[in-house]
């Protein structure tokens, strides 16, 4: 006879003979209803029988009667029955409510004893993850009409072009050498160019209005990095106006009016400290006074921009020039060196670059003061006497003579390098045509404090260090390949420019590429030049030196330019001052952009302005922020850190571009074709070295302040649905990860329980148990998978918006509870449906829950709808089928909250048969979570008369040392006694209790029945089929039930889904009269009050008292009671029983907790 797989719900053994469980098949649960034609019986092989030994198939014969003792008894509805033994003894008398799953789930003491033997099974963890978010967000640009050149070219020109050309491109190229400073400068321009095409990429996929870089990165990369990048970009912006503003000081005071100085020092060491004062001082006053233009209009920054703009591309061609015109004409810039060390232009006040010098005798002289000689002025021999008979001249001793010895006199005592070496004076330009780019090729790179030399001029051997009260020029910092790096890149940046005002161009698609690229062009072929000539016009120690002191001061690109220095001298002045208002125009609109977009809470003050839209607020933070940069006052320690936010922002639209590539998404078309993903991921990777190698500290520090900016935006920030790339690389890791974990099942260590809760809403749709959510926290701490589910009662069409109702209503408790997790919302006609269509489907591919959590159905024994306590026992039945573990917390409401902290006590674990070790597991990771962290952990086993208790306590404490938990153990005898009167008594209440109810509850159905026949003259009666779920004629009316134990709302009943169309004649209504009305008269109930208890449920009920004396007697004092739950009876006729075993076997605890594994191995004693 063939084997036939489907799911049905429990009902009269007489009406389904002889079934017995096994896995749903979901192929055949399409129907919910199944029919049979005839009365013929099914056969299908048991597979937990045949592990038992049983094969073969049960008989459909309901009505055998066995003889035993002279008592008829009546063969049992549970599962090992099926063997048709009737000997108390094959199962022990304690054990009686687990012993129909003894071979599955084997008792606690033949477990132990195979200890030595015990191996880990193979069993996974499924575990699954999704992002849900709904949003979008859309900004109206302004009215376009400008173009290419004007709209993109010359802004990017402008903010490319700054003060490190004018100030430090000469010293780079000076300590670099040229090679260096070419490599310097093509790596800092093939960087930007990259970021460029990147940037292109993405600003030609759409249009990107105000914020420029950050509204790219931000919907490229998601609000947590667009903000953490944006805060840092806004940060490098302004800090580049300080820096801007400290050039423009620095030209002021050293090359315009150096007499303004308001500090100054009596001492060579304290120049350097009064110098920096001065800069404090005047920076803050320009600050304050860019700061009130920029209040008072950016209209008028507008206006002088073009000013600004024609001073630098003045100076830029002034210099070219130069350049040209010194092949020619060098200019006279004389630099006095004395050996190979070159003089401060500045400490010579005769303009004598010797010792001593010759003047014409007009009148007497004193001896004291000069000495009469004719000798060479540059000599280092002692005074003599010419023999020439007109000694006219006289020799006298210079300023610089007065700087090295004690004294004028020619016979003093002075500096041995002074003494040994002479003075001589060589060009400080050159010219081009001088081949002096032959010294300058190579490096020479100088420490703090070292003198700048000229390594072709010969000098004395003895070289003692140079006193810094000595006329040399020294260096003020140590130079390196990387310091420089940190120093020339923010001459590279400003290529935001064009992206920035996208909203005003005509078609920002084809200009932002085209502009920006070409300024990137222009602006890398101006510096690589510049770096050439430099290198080809001007001395190696004159480029060395910072600030020009060798050529008396005068700026040293400006000894270049033609016709005058003062020209460079001014536009480079302007030209920063410039800059700078760009710069504090631009910066606090940018953070105006991150504040509307309120990713940030803090900051949303900084969205506010005038009433025009002018960022008053964030002007004023942007002006504080500038003064840190203004009172660092050292140009060098400020570019650096203005290095880092650039690059990093740069690094990141590197890294939108290449991820937004590699994804492909299906929005990811930009006009702009000429990028690749490879060209991204090489700027980025060029963005990521040059940060540490300009200062890897500071790298560090730019790198954690964006992650605690990041993070911030992750935990308190809004919540933003932008369709980023990040979303994007989500959804694509967790696919592949997915497909991974698909490839086999997760080894045992990595299990960990994946929560499936199961809450149900009242009519108002709040969650009746949310404390059941608090304890999933507490178990889960933060991790795996939890998913929250309910049923909404009801047809999907019209129920629909109450679901969306009861999945914000879970949202918000989630959130309340803190539970990271997901909801899932099932409408269905039927309860039970739906939970078991919800435990199939939820999750997907190797991330599926593994253990369900409900609620014990309160007051069930009260109840008139036996719905409730049906529903509970179907889905006890459904976790089974689909080998998941079971959770049942009872006494949920007196469960501890997060924020109640169990002080002492302890989790007591009652492991009477082993079901894979959750028990185990459970409260291991219960004390994991701060509420149950103070509870010790004590084990309870049970032990029968032929067991060795004191054995099994030795072997049940090696096994937890082995699974390194620490807990007391506890071995308690249960001896084998009689079955009591009360035990037999509470039995036989127990059943005339639900043939009471069952009587009753036919009456009503038939009564039902009458009157549906008369109203129906085709005598066609609405019935549900036999392979209902819930409404038969022992169930009770479906029409009249309540809300279900797991539902969101009592609607949606419709008749039309519960009928069942089934041809009654008048010969059927009347033997069906016959046969089930019978049973509400009287004489029906005497024979109910005359029933003697089948025997399987005494012995059932006898463990129940039994173990539940025991527990309570060993844990009434505990926290919580962790308890191993029987399984359901097969057939629905024990289901009412069941539920009264269940109530006995935790009667008199406060806290417990039912625990039913899912049949795998779940804890493992290797590593």
């Amino acid at each position: 006879m063939a084997s036939v797989r489907f799911t049905v719900t429990p009902t009269k053994a007489e009406d389904l003979p002889g079934l017995s469980d096994t896995s749903p098949d979901i192929s055949s649960r399409s129907g919910a209803r199944v029919r049979f034609g005839s009365r013929e019986s099914v056969n299908r092989s048991d597979p937990l029988s045949d592990a038992s030994g049983g094969a073969g198939t049960e008989t459909p014969d309901h009505s055998s009667v066995e003889q035993g003792d002279g008592n008829s008894k009546i063969s049992s509805v549970y599962i090992n029955n099926s063997h048709c033994l009737d000997d108390d003894d094959f199962y022990d008398k304690n054990l009686a409510l687990f012993e129909e799953e003894m071979d599955t789930r084997p008792k606690v003491s033949s477990l132990l004893s195979r200890l030595a033997n015990y191996t880990n099974l193979t069993q996974g963890a499924k575990e699954h993850e999704e992002a849900e978010s709904i949003g979008e967000k859309k900004k109206a640009g302004k009215s376009p009409h400008m173009g290419t050149f004007m709209g993109v070219y010359l802004p990017c020109l402008q903010n490319i072009f700054g003060v490190i050309l004018f100030l430090r491109l000469t010293w780079v190229v000076g300590n670099a050498g040229v090679l260096q400073a070419l490599c310097i400068v093509f790596i800092c321009c093939c960087c930007t160019l990259l970021t460029a095409i990147s940037m292109s990429a993405i600003a030609t996929n759409g249009v990107v209005p105000a914020g420029g870089s950050y509204f790219m990165i931000s919907r490229s990369l998601g609000p947590e990095f667009g903000g953490a990048v944006g805060l840092c970009f806004y940060l490098g912006t302004t800090f580049a106006g300080a820096m801007y503003i400290l050039g423009a000081i620095e030209i002021l005071l050293m090359y315009m009016a150096p007499n303004a100085a308001i500090f100054e020092s009596k001492s060579p060491e304290g120049e350097g400290a009064a110098m920096l004062n001065n800069m404090r001082v005047y920076g803050s006053i320009c600050l304050l006074l860019m700061s009130l233009l920029v209040f008072v209009g950016v209209k008028y920054v507008n206006k002088l921009a073009s000013i600004f703009l024609a001073c630098v591309i003045v100076s830029i061609v002034s210099i070219y020039v130069g350049a040209l015109v010194s092949a020619f004409k060098p200019p006279q810039f004389p630099v006095c060196m004395l050996g190979n060390r070159t003089i401060n232009g500045h400490e010579i006040d005769d303009s004598q670059c010797a010792k001593t010098i010759l003047l014409p005798i007009h009148e007497p002289v004193e001896r004291d003061d000069f000495n009469f000689t004719t000798i060479s002025e540059n000599s280092t021999a002692g005074p003599t006497f010419d023999p020439s008979p007109a000694p006219s001249l006289v020799e006298k001793t210079t300023y610089l003579w007065k700087q090295f010895c004690q004294s004028p006199e020619l016979n003093s005592s002075c500096d041995q390098y002074f003494t040994s070496n002479n003075f001589s004076e060589i060009e400080g330009i050159p010219g081009l045509a001088s081949g002096i780019i032959s010294e300058n090729v190579w490096s020479s790179y100088l420490s703090k404090g070292d003198v700048v030399e000229k390594s072709s001029l010969s000098s004395s051997h003895l070289a003692p260090p140079a006193s810094t009260h000595q006329p040399y020029v020294f260096t003020d910092i140590a130079t390196s390949f990387t310091l420089l790096v940190g120093i020339f890149f923010p001459s590279v940046t400003g290529i935001m420019a064009g992206s920035n005002r996208s909203g005003d161009l005509k078609d920002a698609q084809r200009s932002i590429p085209i502009g920006t690229i070409l300024a990137i062009l222009t602006t890398s072929i101006v510096y690589l030049s510049s770096v050439v000539l430099f290198g080809a016009c001007i001395e190696g120690v004159v480029l060395r030196d910072k600030f020009g002191d060798s050529v008396k001061g005068n700026l040293v690109v400006g000894t270049l330019a033609w016709p005058s220095p003062w020209v460079i001298v001014i536009g480079s002045f302007f030209s920063t001052c410039g800059a700078g208002l760009q710069s504090l125009t631009g910066a606090p609109r940018l953070l105006q952009a991150i504040a509307k977009d309120n990713i940030i809470p803090f900051l949303r003050v900084f969205g506010h302005g005038k009433a025009n839209g002018e960022p008053t607020w964030a002007l004023l933070l942007t002006t504080l922020i500038a003064e840190l940069g203004i009172l660092i006052a050292s140009l060098d320690l400020v570019a650096p850190i203005l290095t880092m936010f650039f690059l990093m922002c740069y690094l990141f639209v590197n890294l939108a571009c290449a991820l937004q590539t590699l994804l492909r998404s299906p929005n990811w078309r930009p006009r702009f074709s000429y990028y690749h993903w490879t060209l991204s991921f090489l700027g980025m990777t060029i963005c990521l070295a040059l940060m540490f190698i300009s200062s890897w500290y500071y790298a560090i520090v730019a790198m954690v302040i964006a992650g605690m900016i990041y993070k911030y935006i992750e935990y308190h920030g809004a919540e933003k649905e932008w369709g980023d790339g990040i979303r994007g690389l989500s959804l694509s890791a967790a696919r592949f990860a997915l497909l991974r974990l698909e490839e086999g099942p997760p080894h045992t260590k990595n299990w960990r329980p994946q929560l499936l809760v199961l809450l149900k809403l009242d009519e108002d749709a709040h969650v009746k148990s949310p404390r059941l959510l608090t304890f999933a926290s507490q178990l889960k701490a933060g991790k795996g998978l939890t998913i929250v589910g309910t049923v909404v009662s009801g047809n999907f069409l019209q129920s629909y918006g109450e679901a969306l109702a009861a999945e914000q209503t879970l949202k918000h408790l989630m959130d309340k509870e803190r539970v990271k997790g997901f909801c899932q919302c099932i409408v269905a006609q039927k309860p039970r449906e739906g939970i078991s269509h919800m435990i199939q489907s939820s999750g997907l591919g190797g991330m599926r829950p593994n253990t369900v959590v409900m609620g014990w159905p309160h007051a069930w024994r009260q109840s008139e709808d036996p719905q409730s306590w049906k529903t509970f026992i179907n889905t006890v039945r459904v976790t089974t089928a689909g080998h998941l573990a079971l959770l049942v917390p009872k006494n949920i409401s007196l469960f501890p909250s997060n924020s109640e902290p169990c002080s002492e006590g302890y989790i007591d674990v009652w492991w009477i048969v082993h079901d894979g070790g959750m028990l185990m597991l459970l409260p291991f990771l219960l004390r994991q979570h701060k509420v149950w962290r103070k509870c010790g952990m004590r084990i309870f086993t049970v032990a029968q008369m032929e067991d060795n208790s004191i054995q099994m306590k030795k072997d049940l404490a090696t096994f937890l040392y082995h699974l390194r938990i620490e807990a007391e153990v506890e071995v308690v005898e249960m001896h084998d006694s009689d079955i009591s009167a009360y035990t037999y008594e509470r039995t036989l209440m127990m059943e005339q209790r639900s043939q009471m109810l069952r009587q009753m509850r036919l009456s009503k159905s038939d009564r039902d029945k009458e009157a549906q026949l008369v109203k129906d003259r085709n005598s066609m009666l609405r019935l549900t089929s036999i392979g209902s779920d819930d409404a038969d004629d022992t169930d009770g009316g479906e029409r009249d039930r309540g809300p279900s134990s797991s539902s969101g709302g009592g609607g949606g009943n419709s008749e039309h889904q519960r009928r069942v169309q089934m041809t009654w004649t008048k010969e059927k209504t009347s033997h069906y009269r016959a046969t089930h009305s019978g049973c509400s008269t009287p004489e029906g109930f005497r024979d109910m009050l005359s029933i003697r208890p089948d025997h399987s449920n005494v012995r059932r009920m006898h463990t129940a008292v039994k173990l539940n004396e025991v527990i309570v007697n060993k844990s009434h004092d505990a926290r919580l009671v962790l308890l191993n739950m029987p399984g359901p009876p097969r057939n629905s006729e024990g289901d009412e029983n069941y539920m009264e075993f269940l109530e006995v076997l935790t009667e008199g605890l406060e806290r417990v907790l039912l625990v039913r594994g899912g049949g795998s191995e779940v804890i493992t004693i290797y590593s």
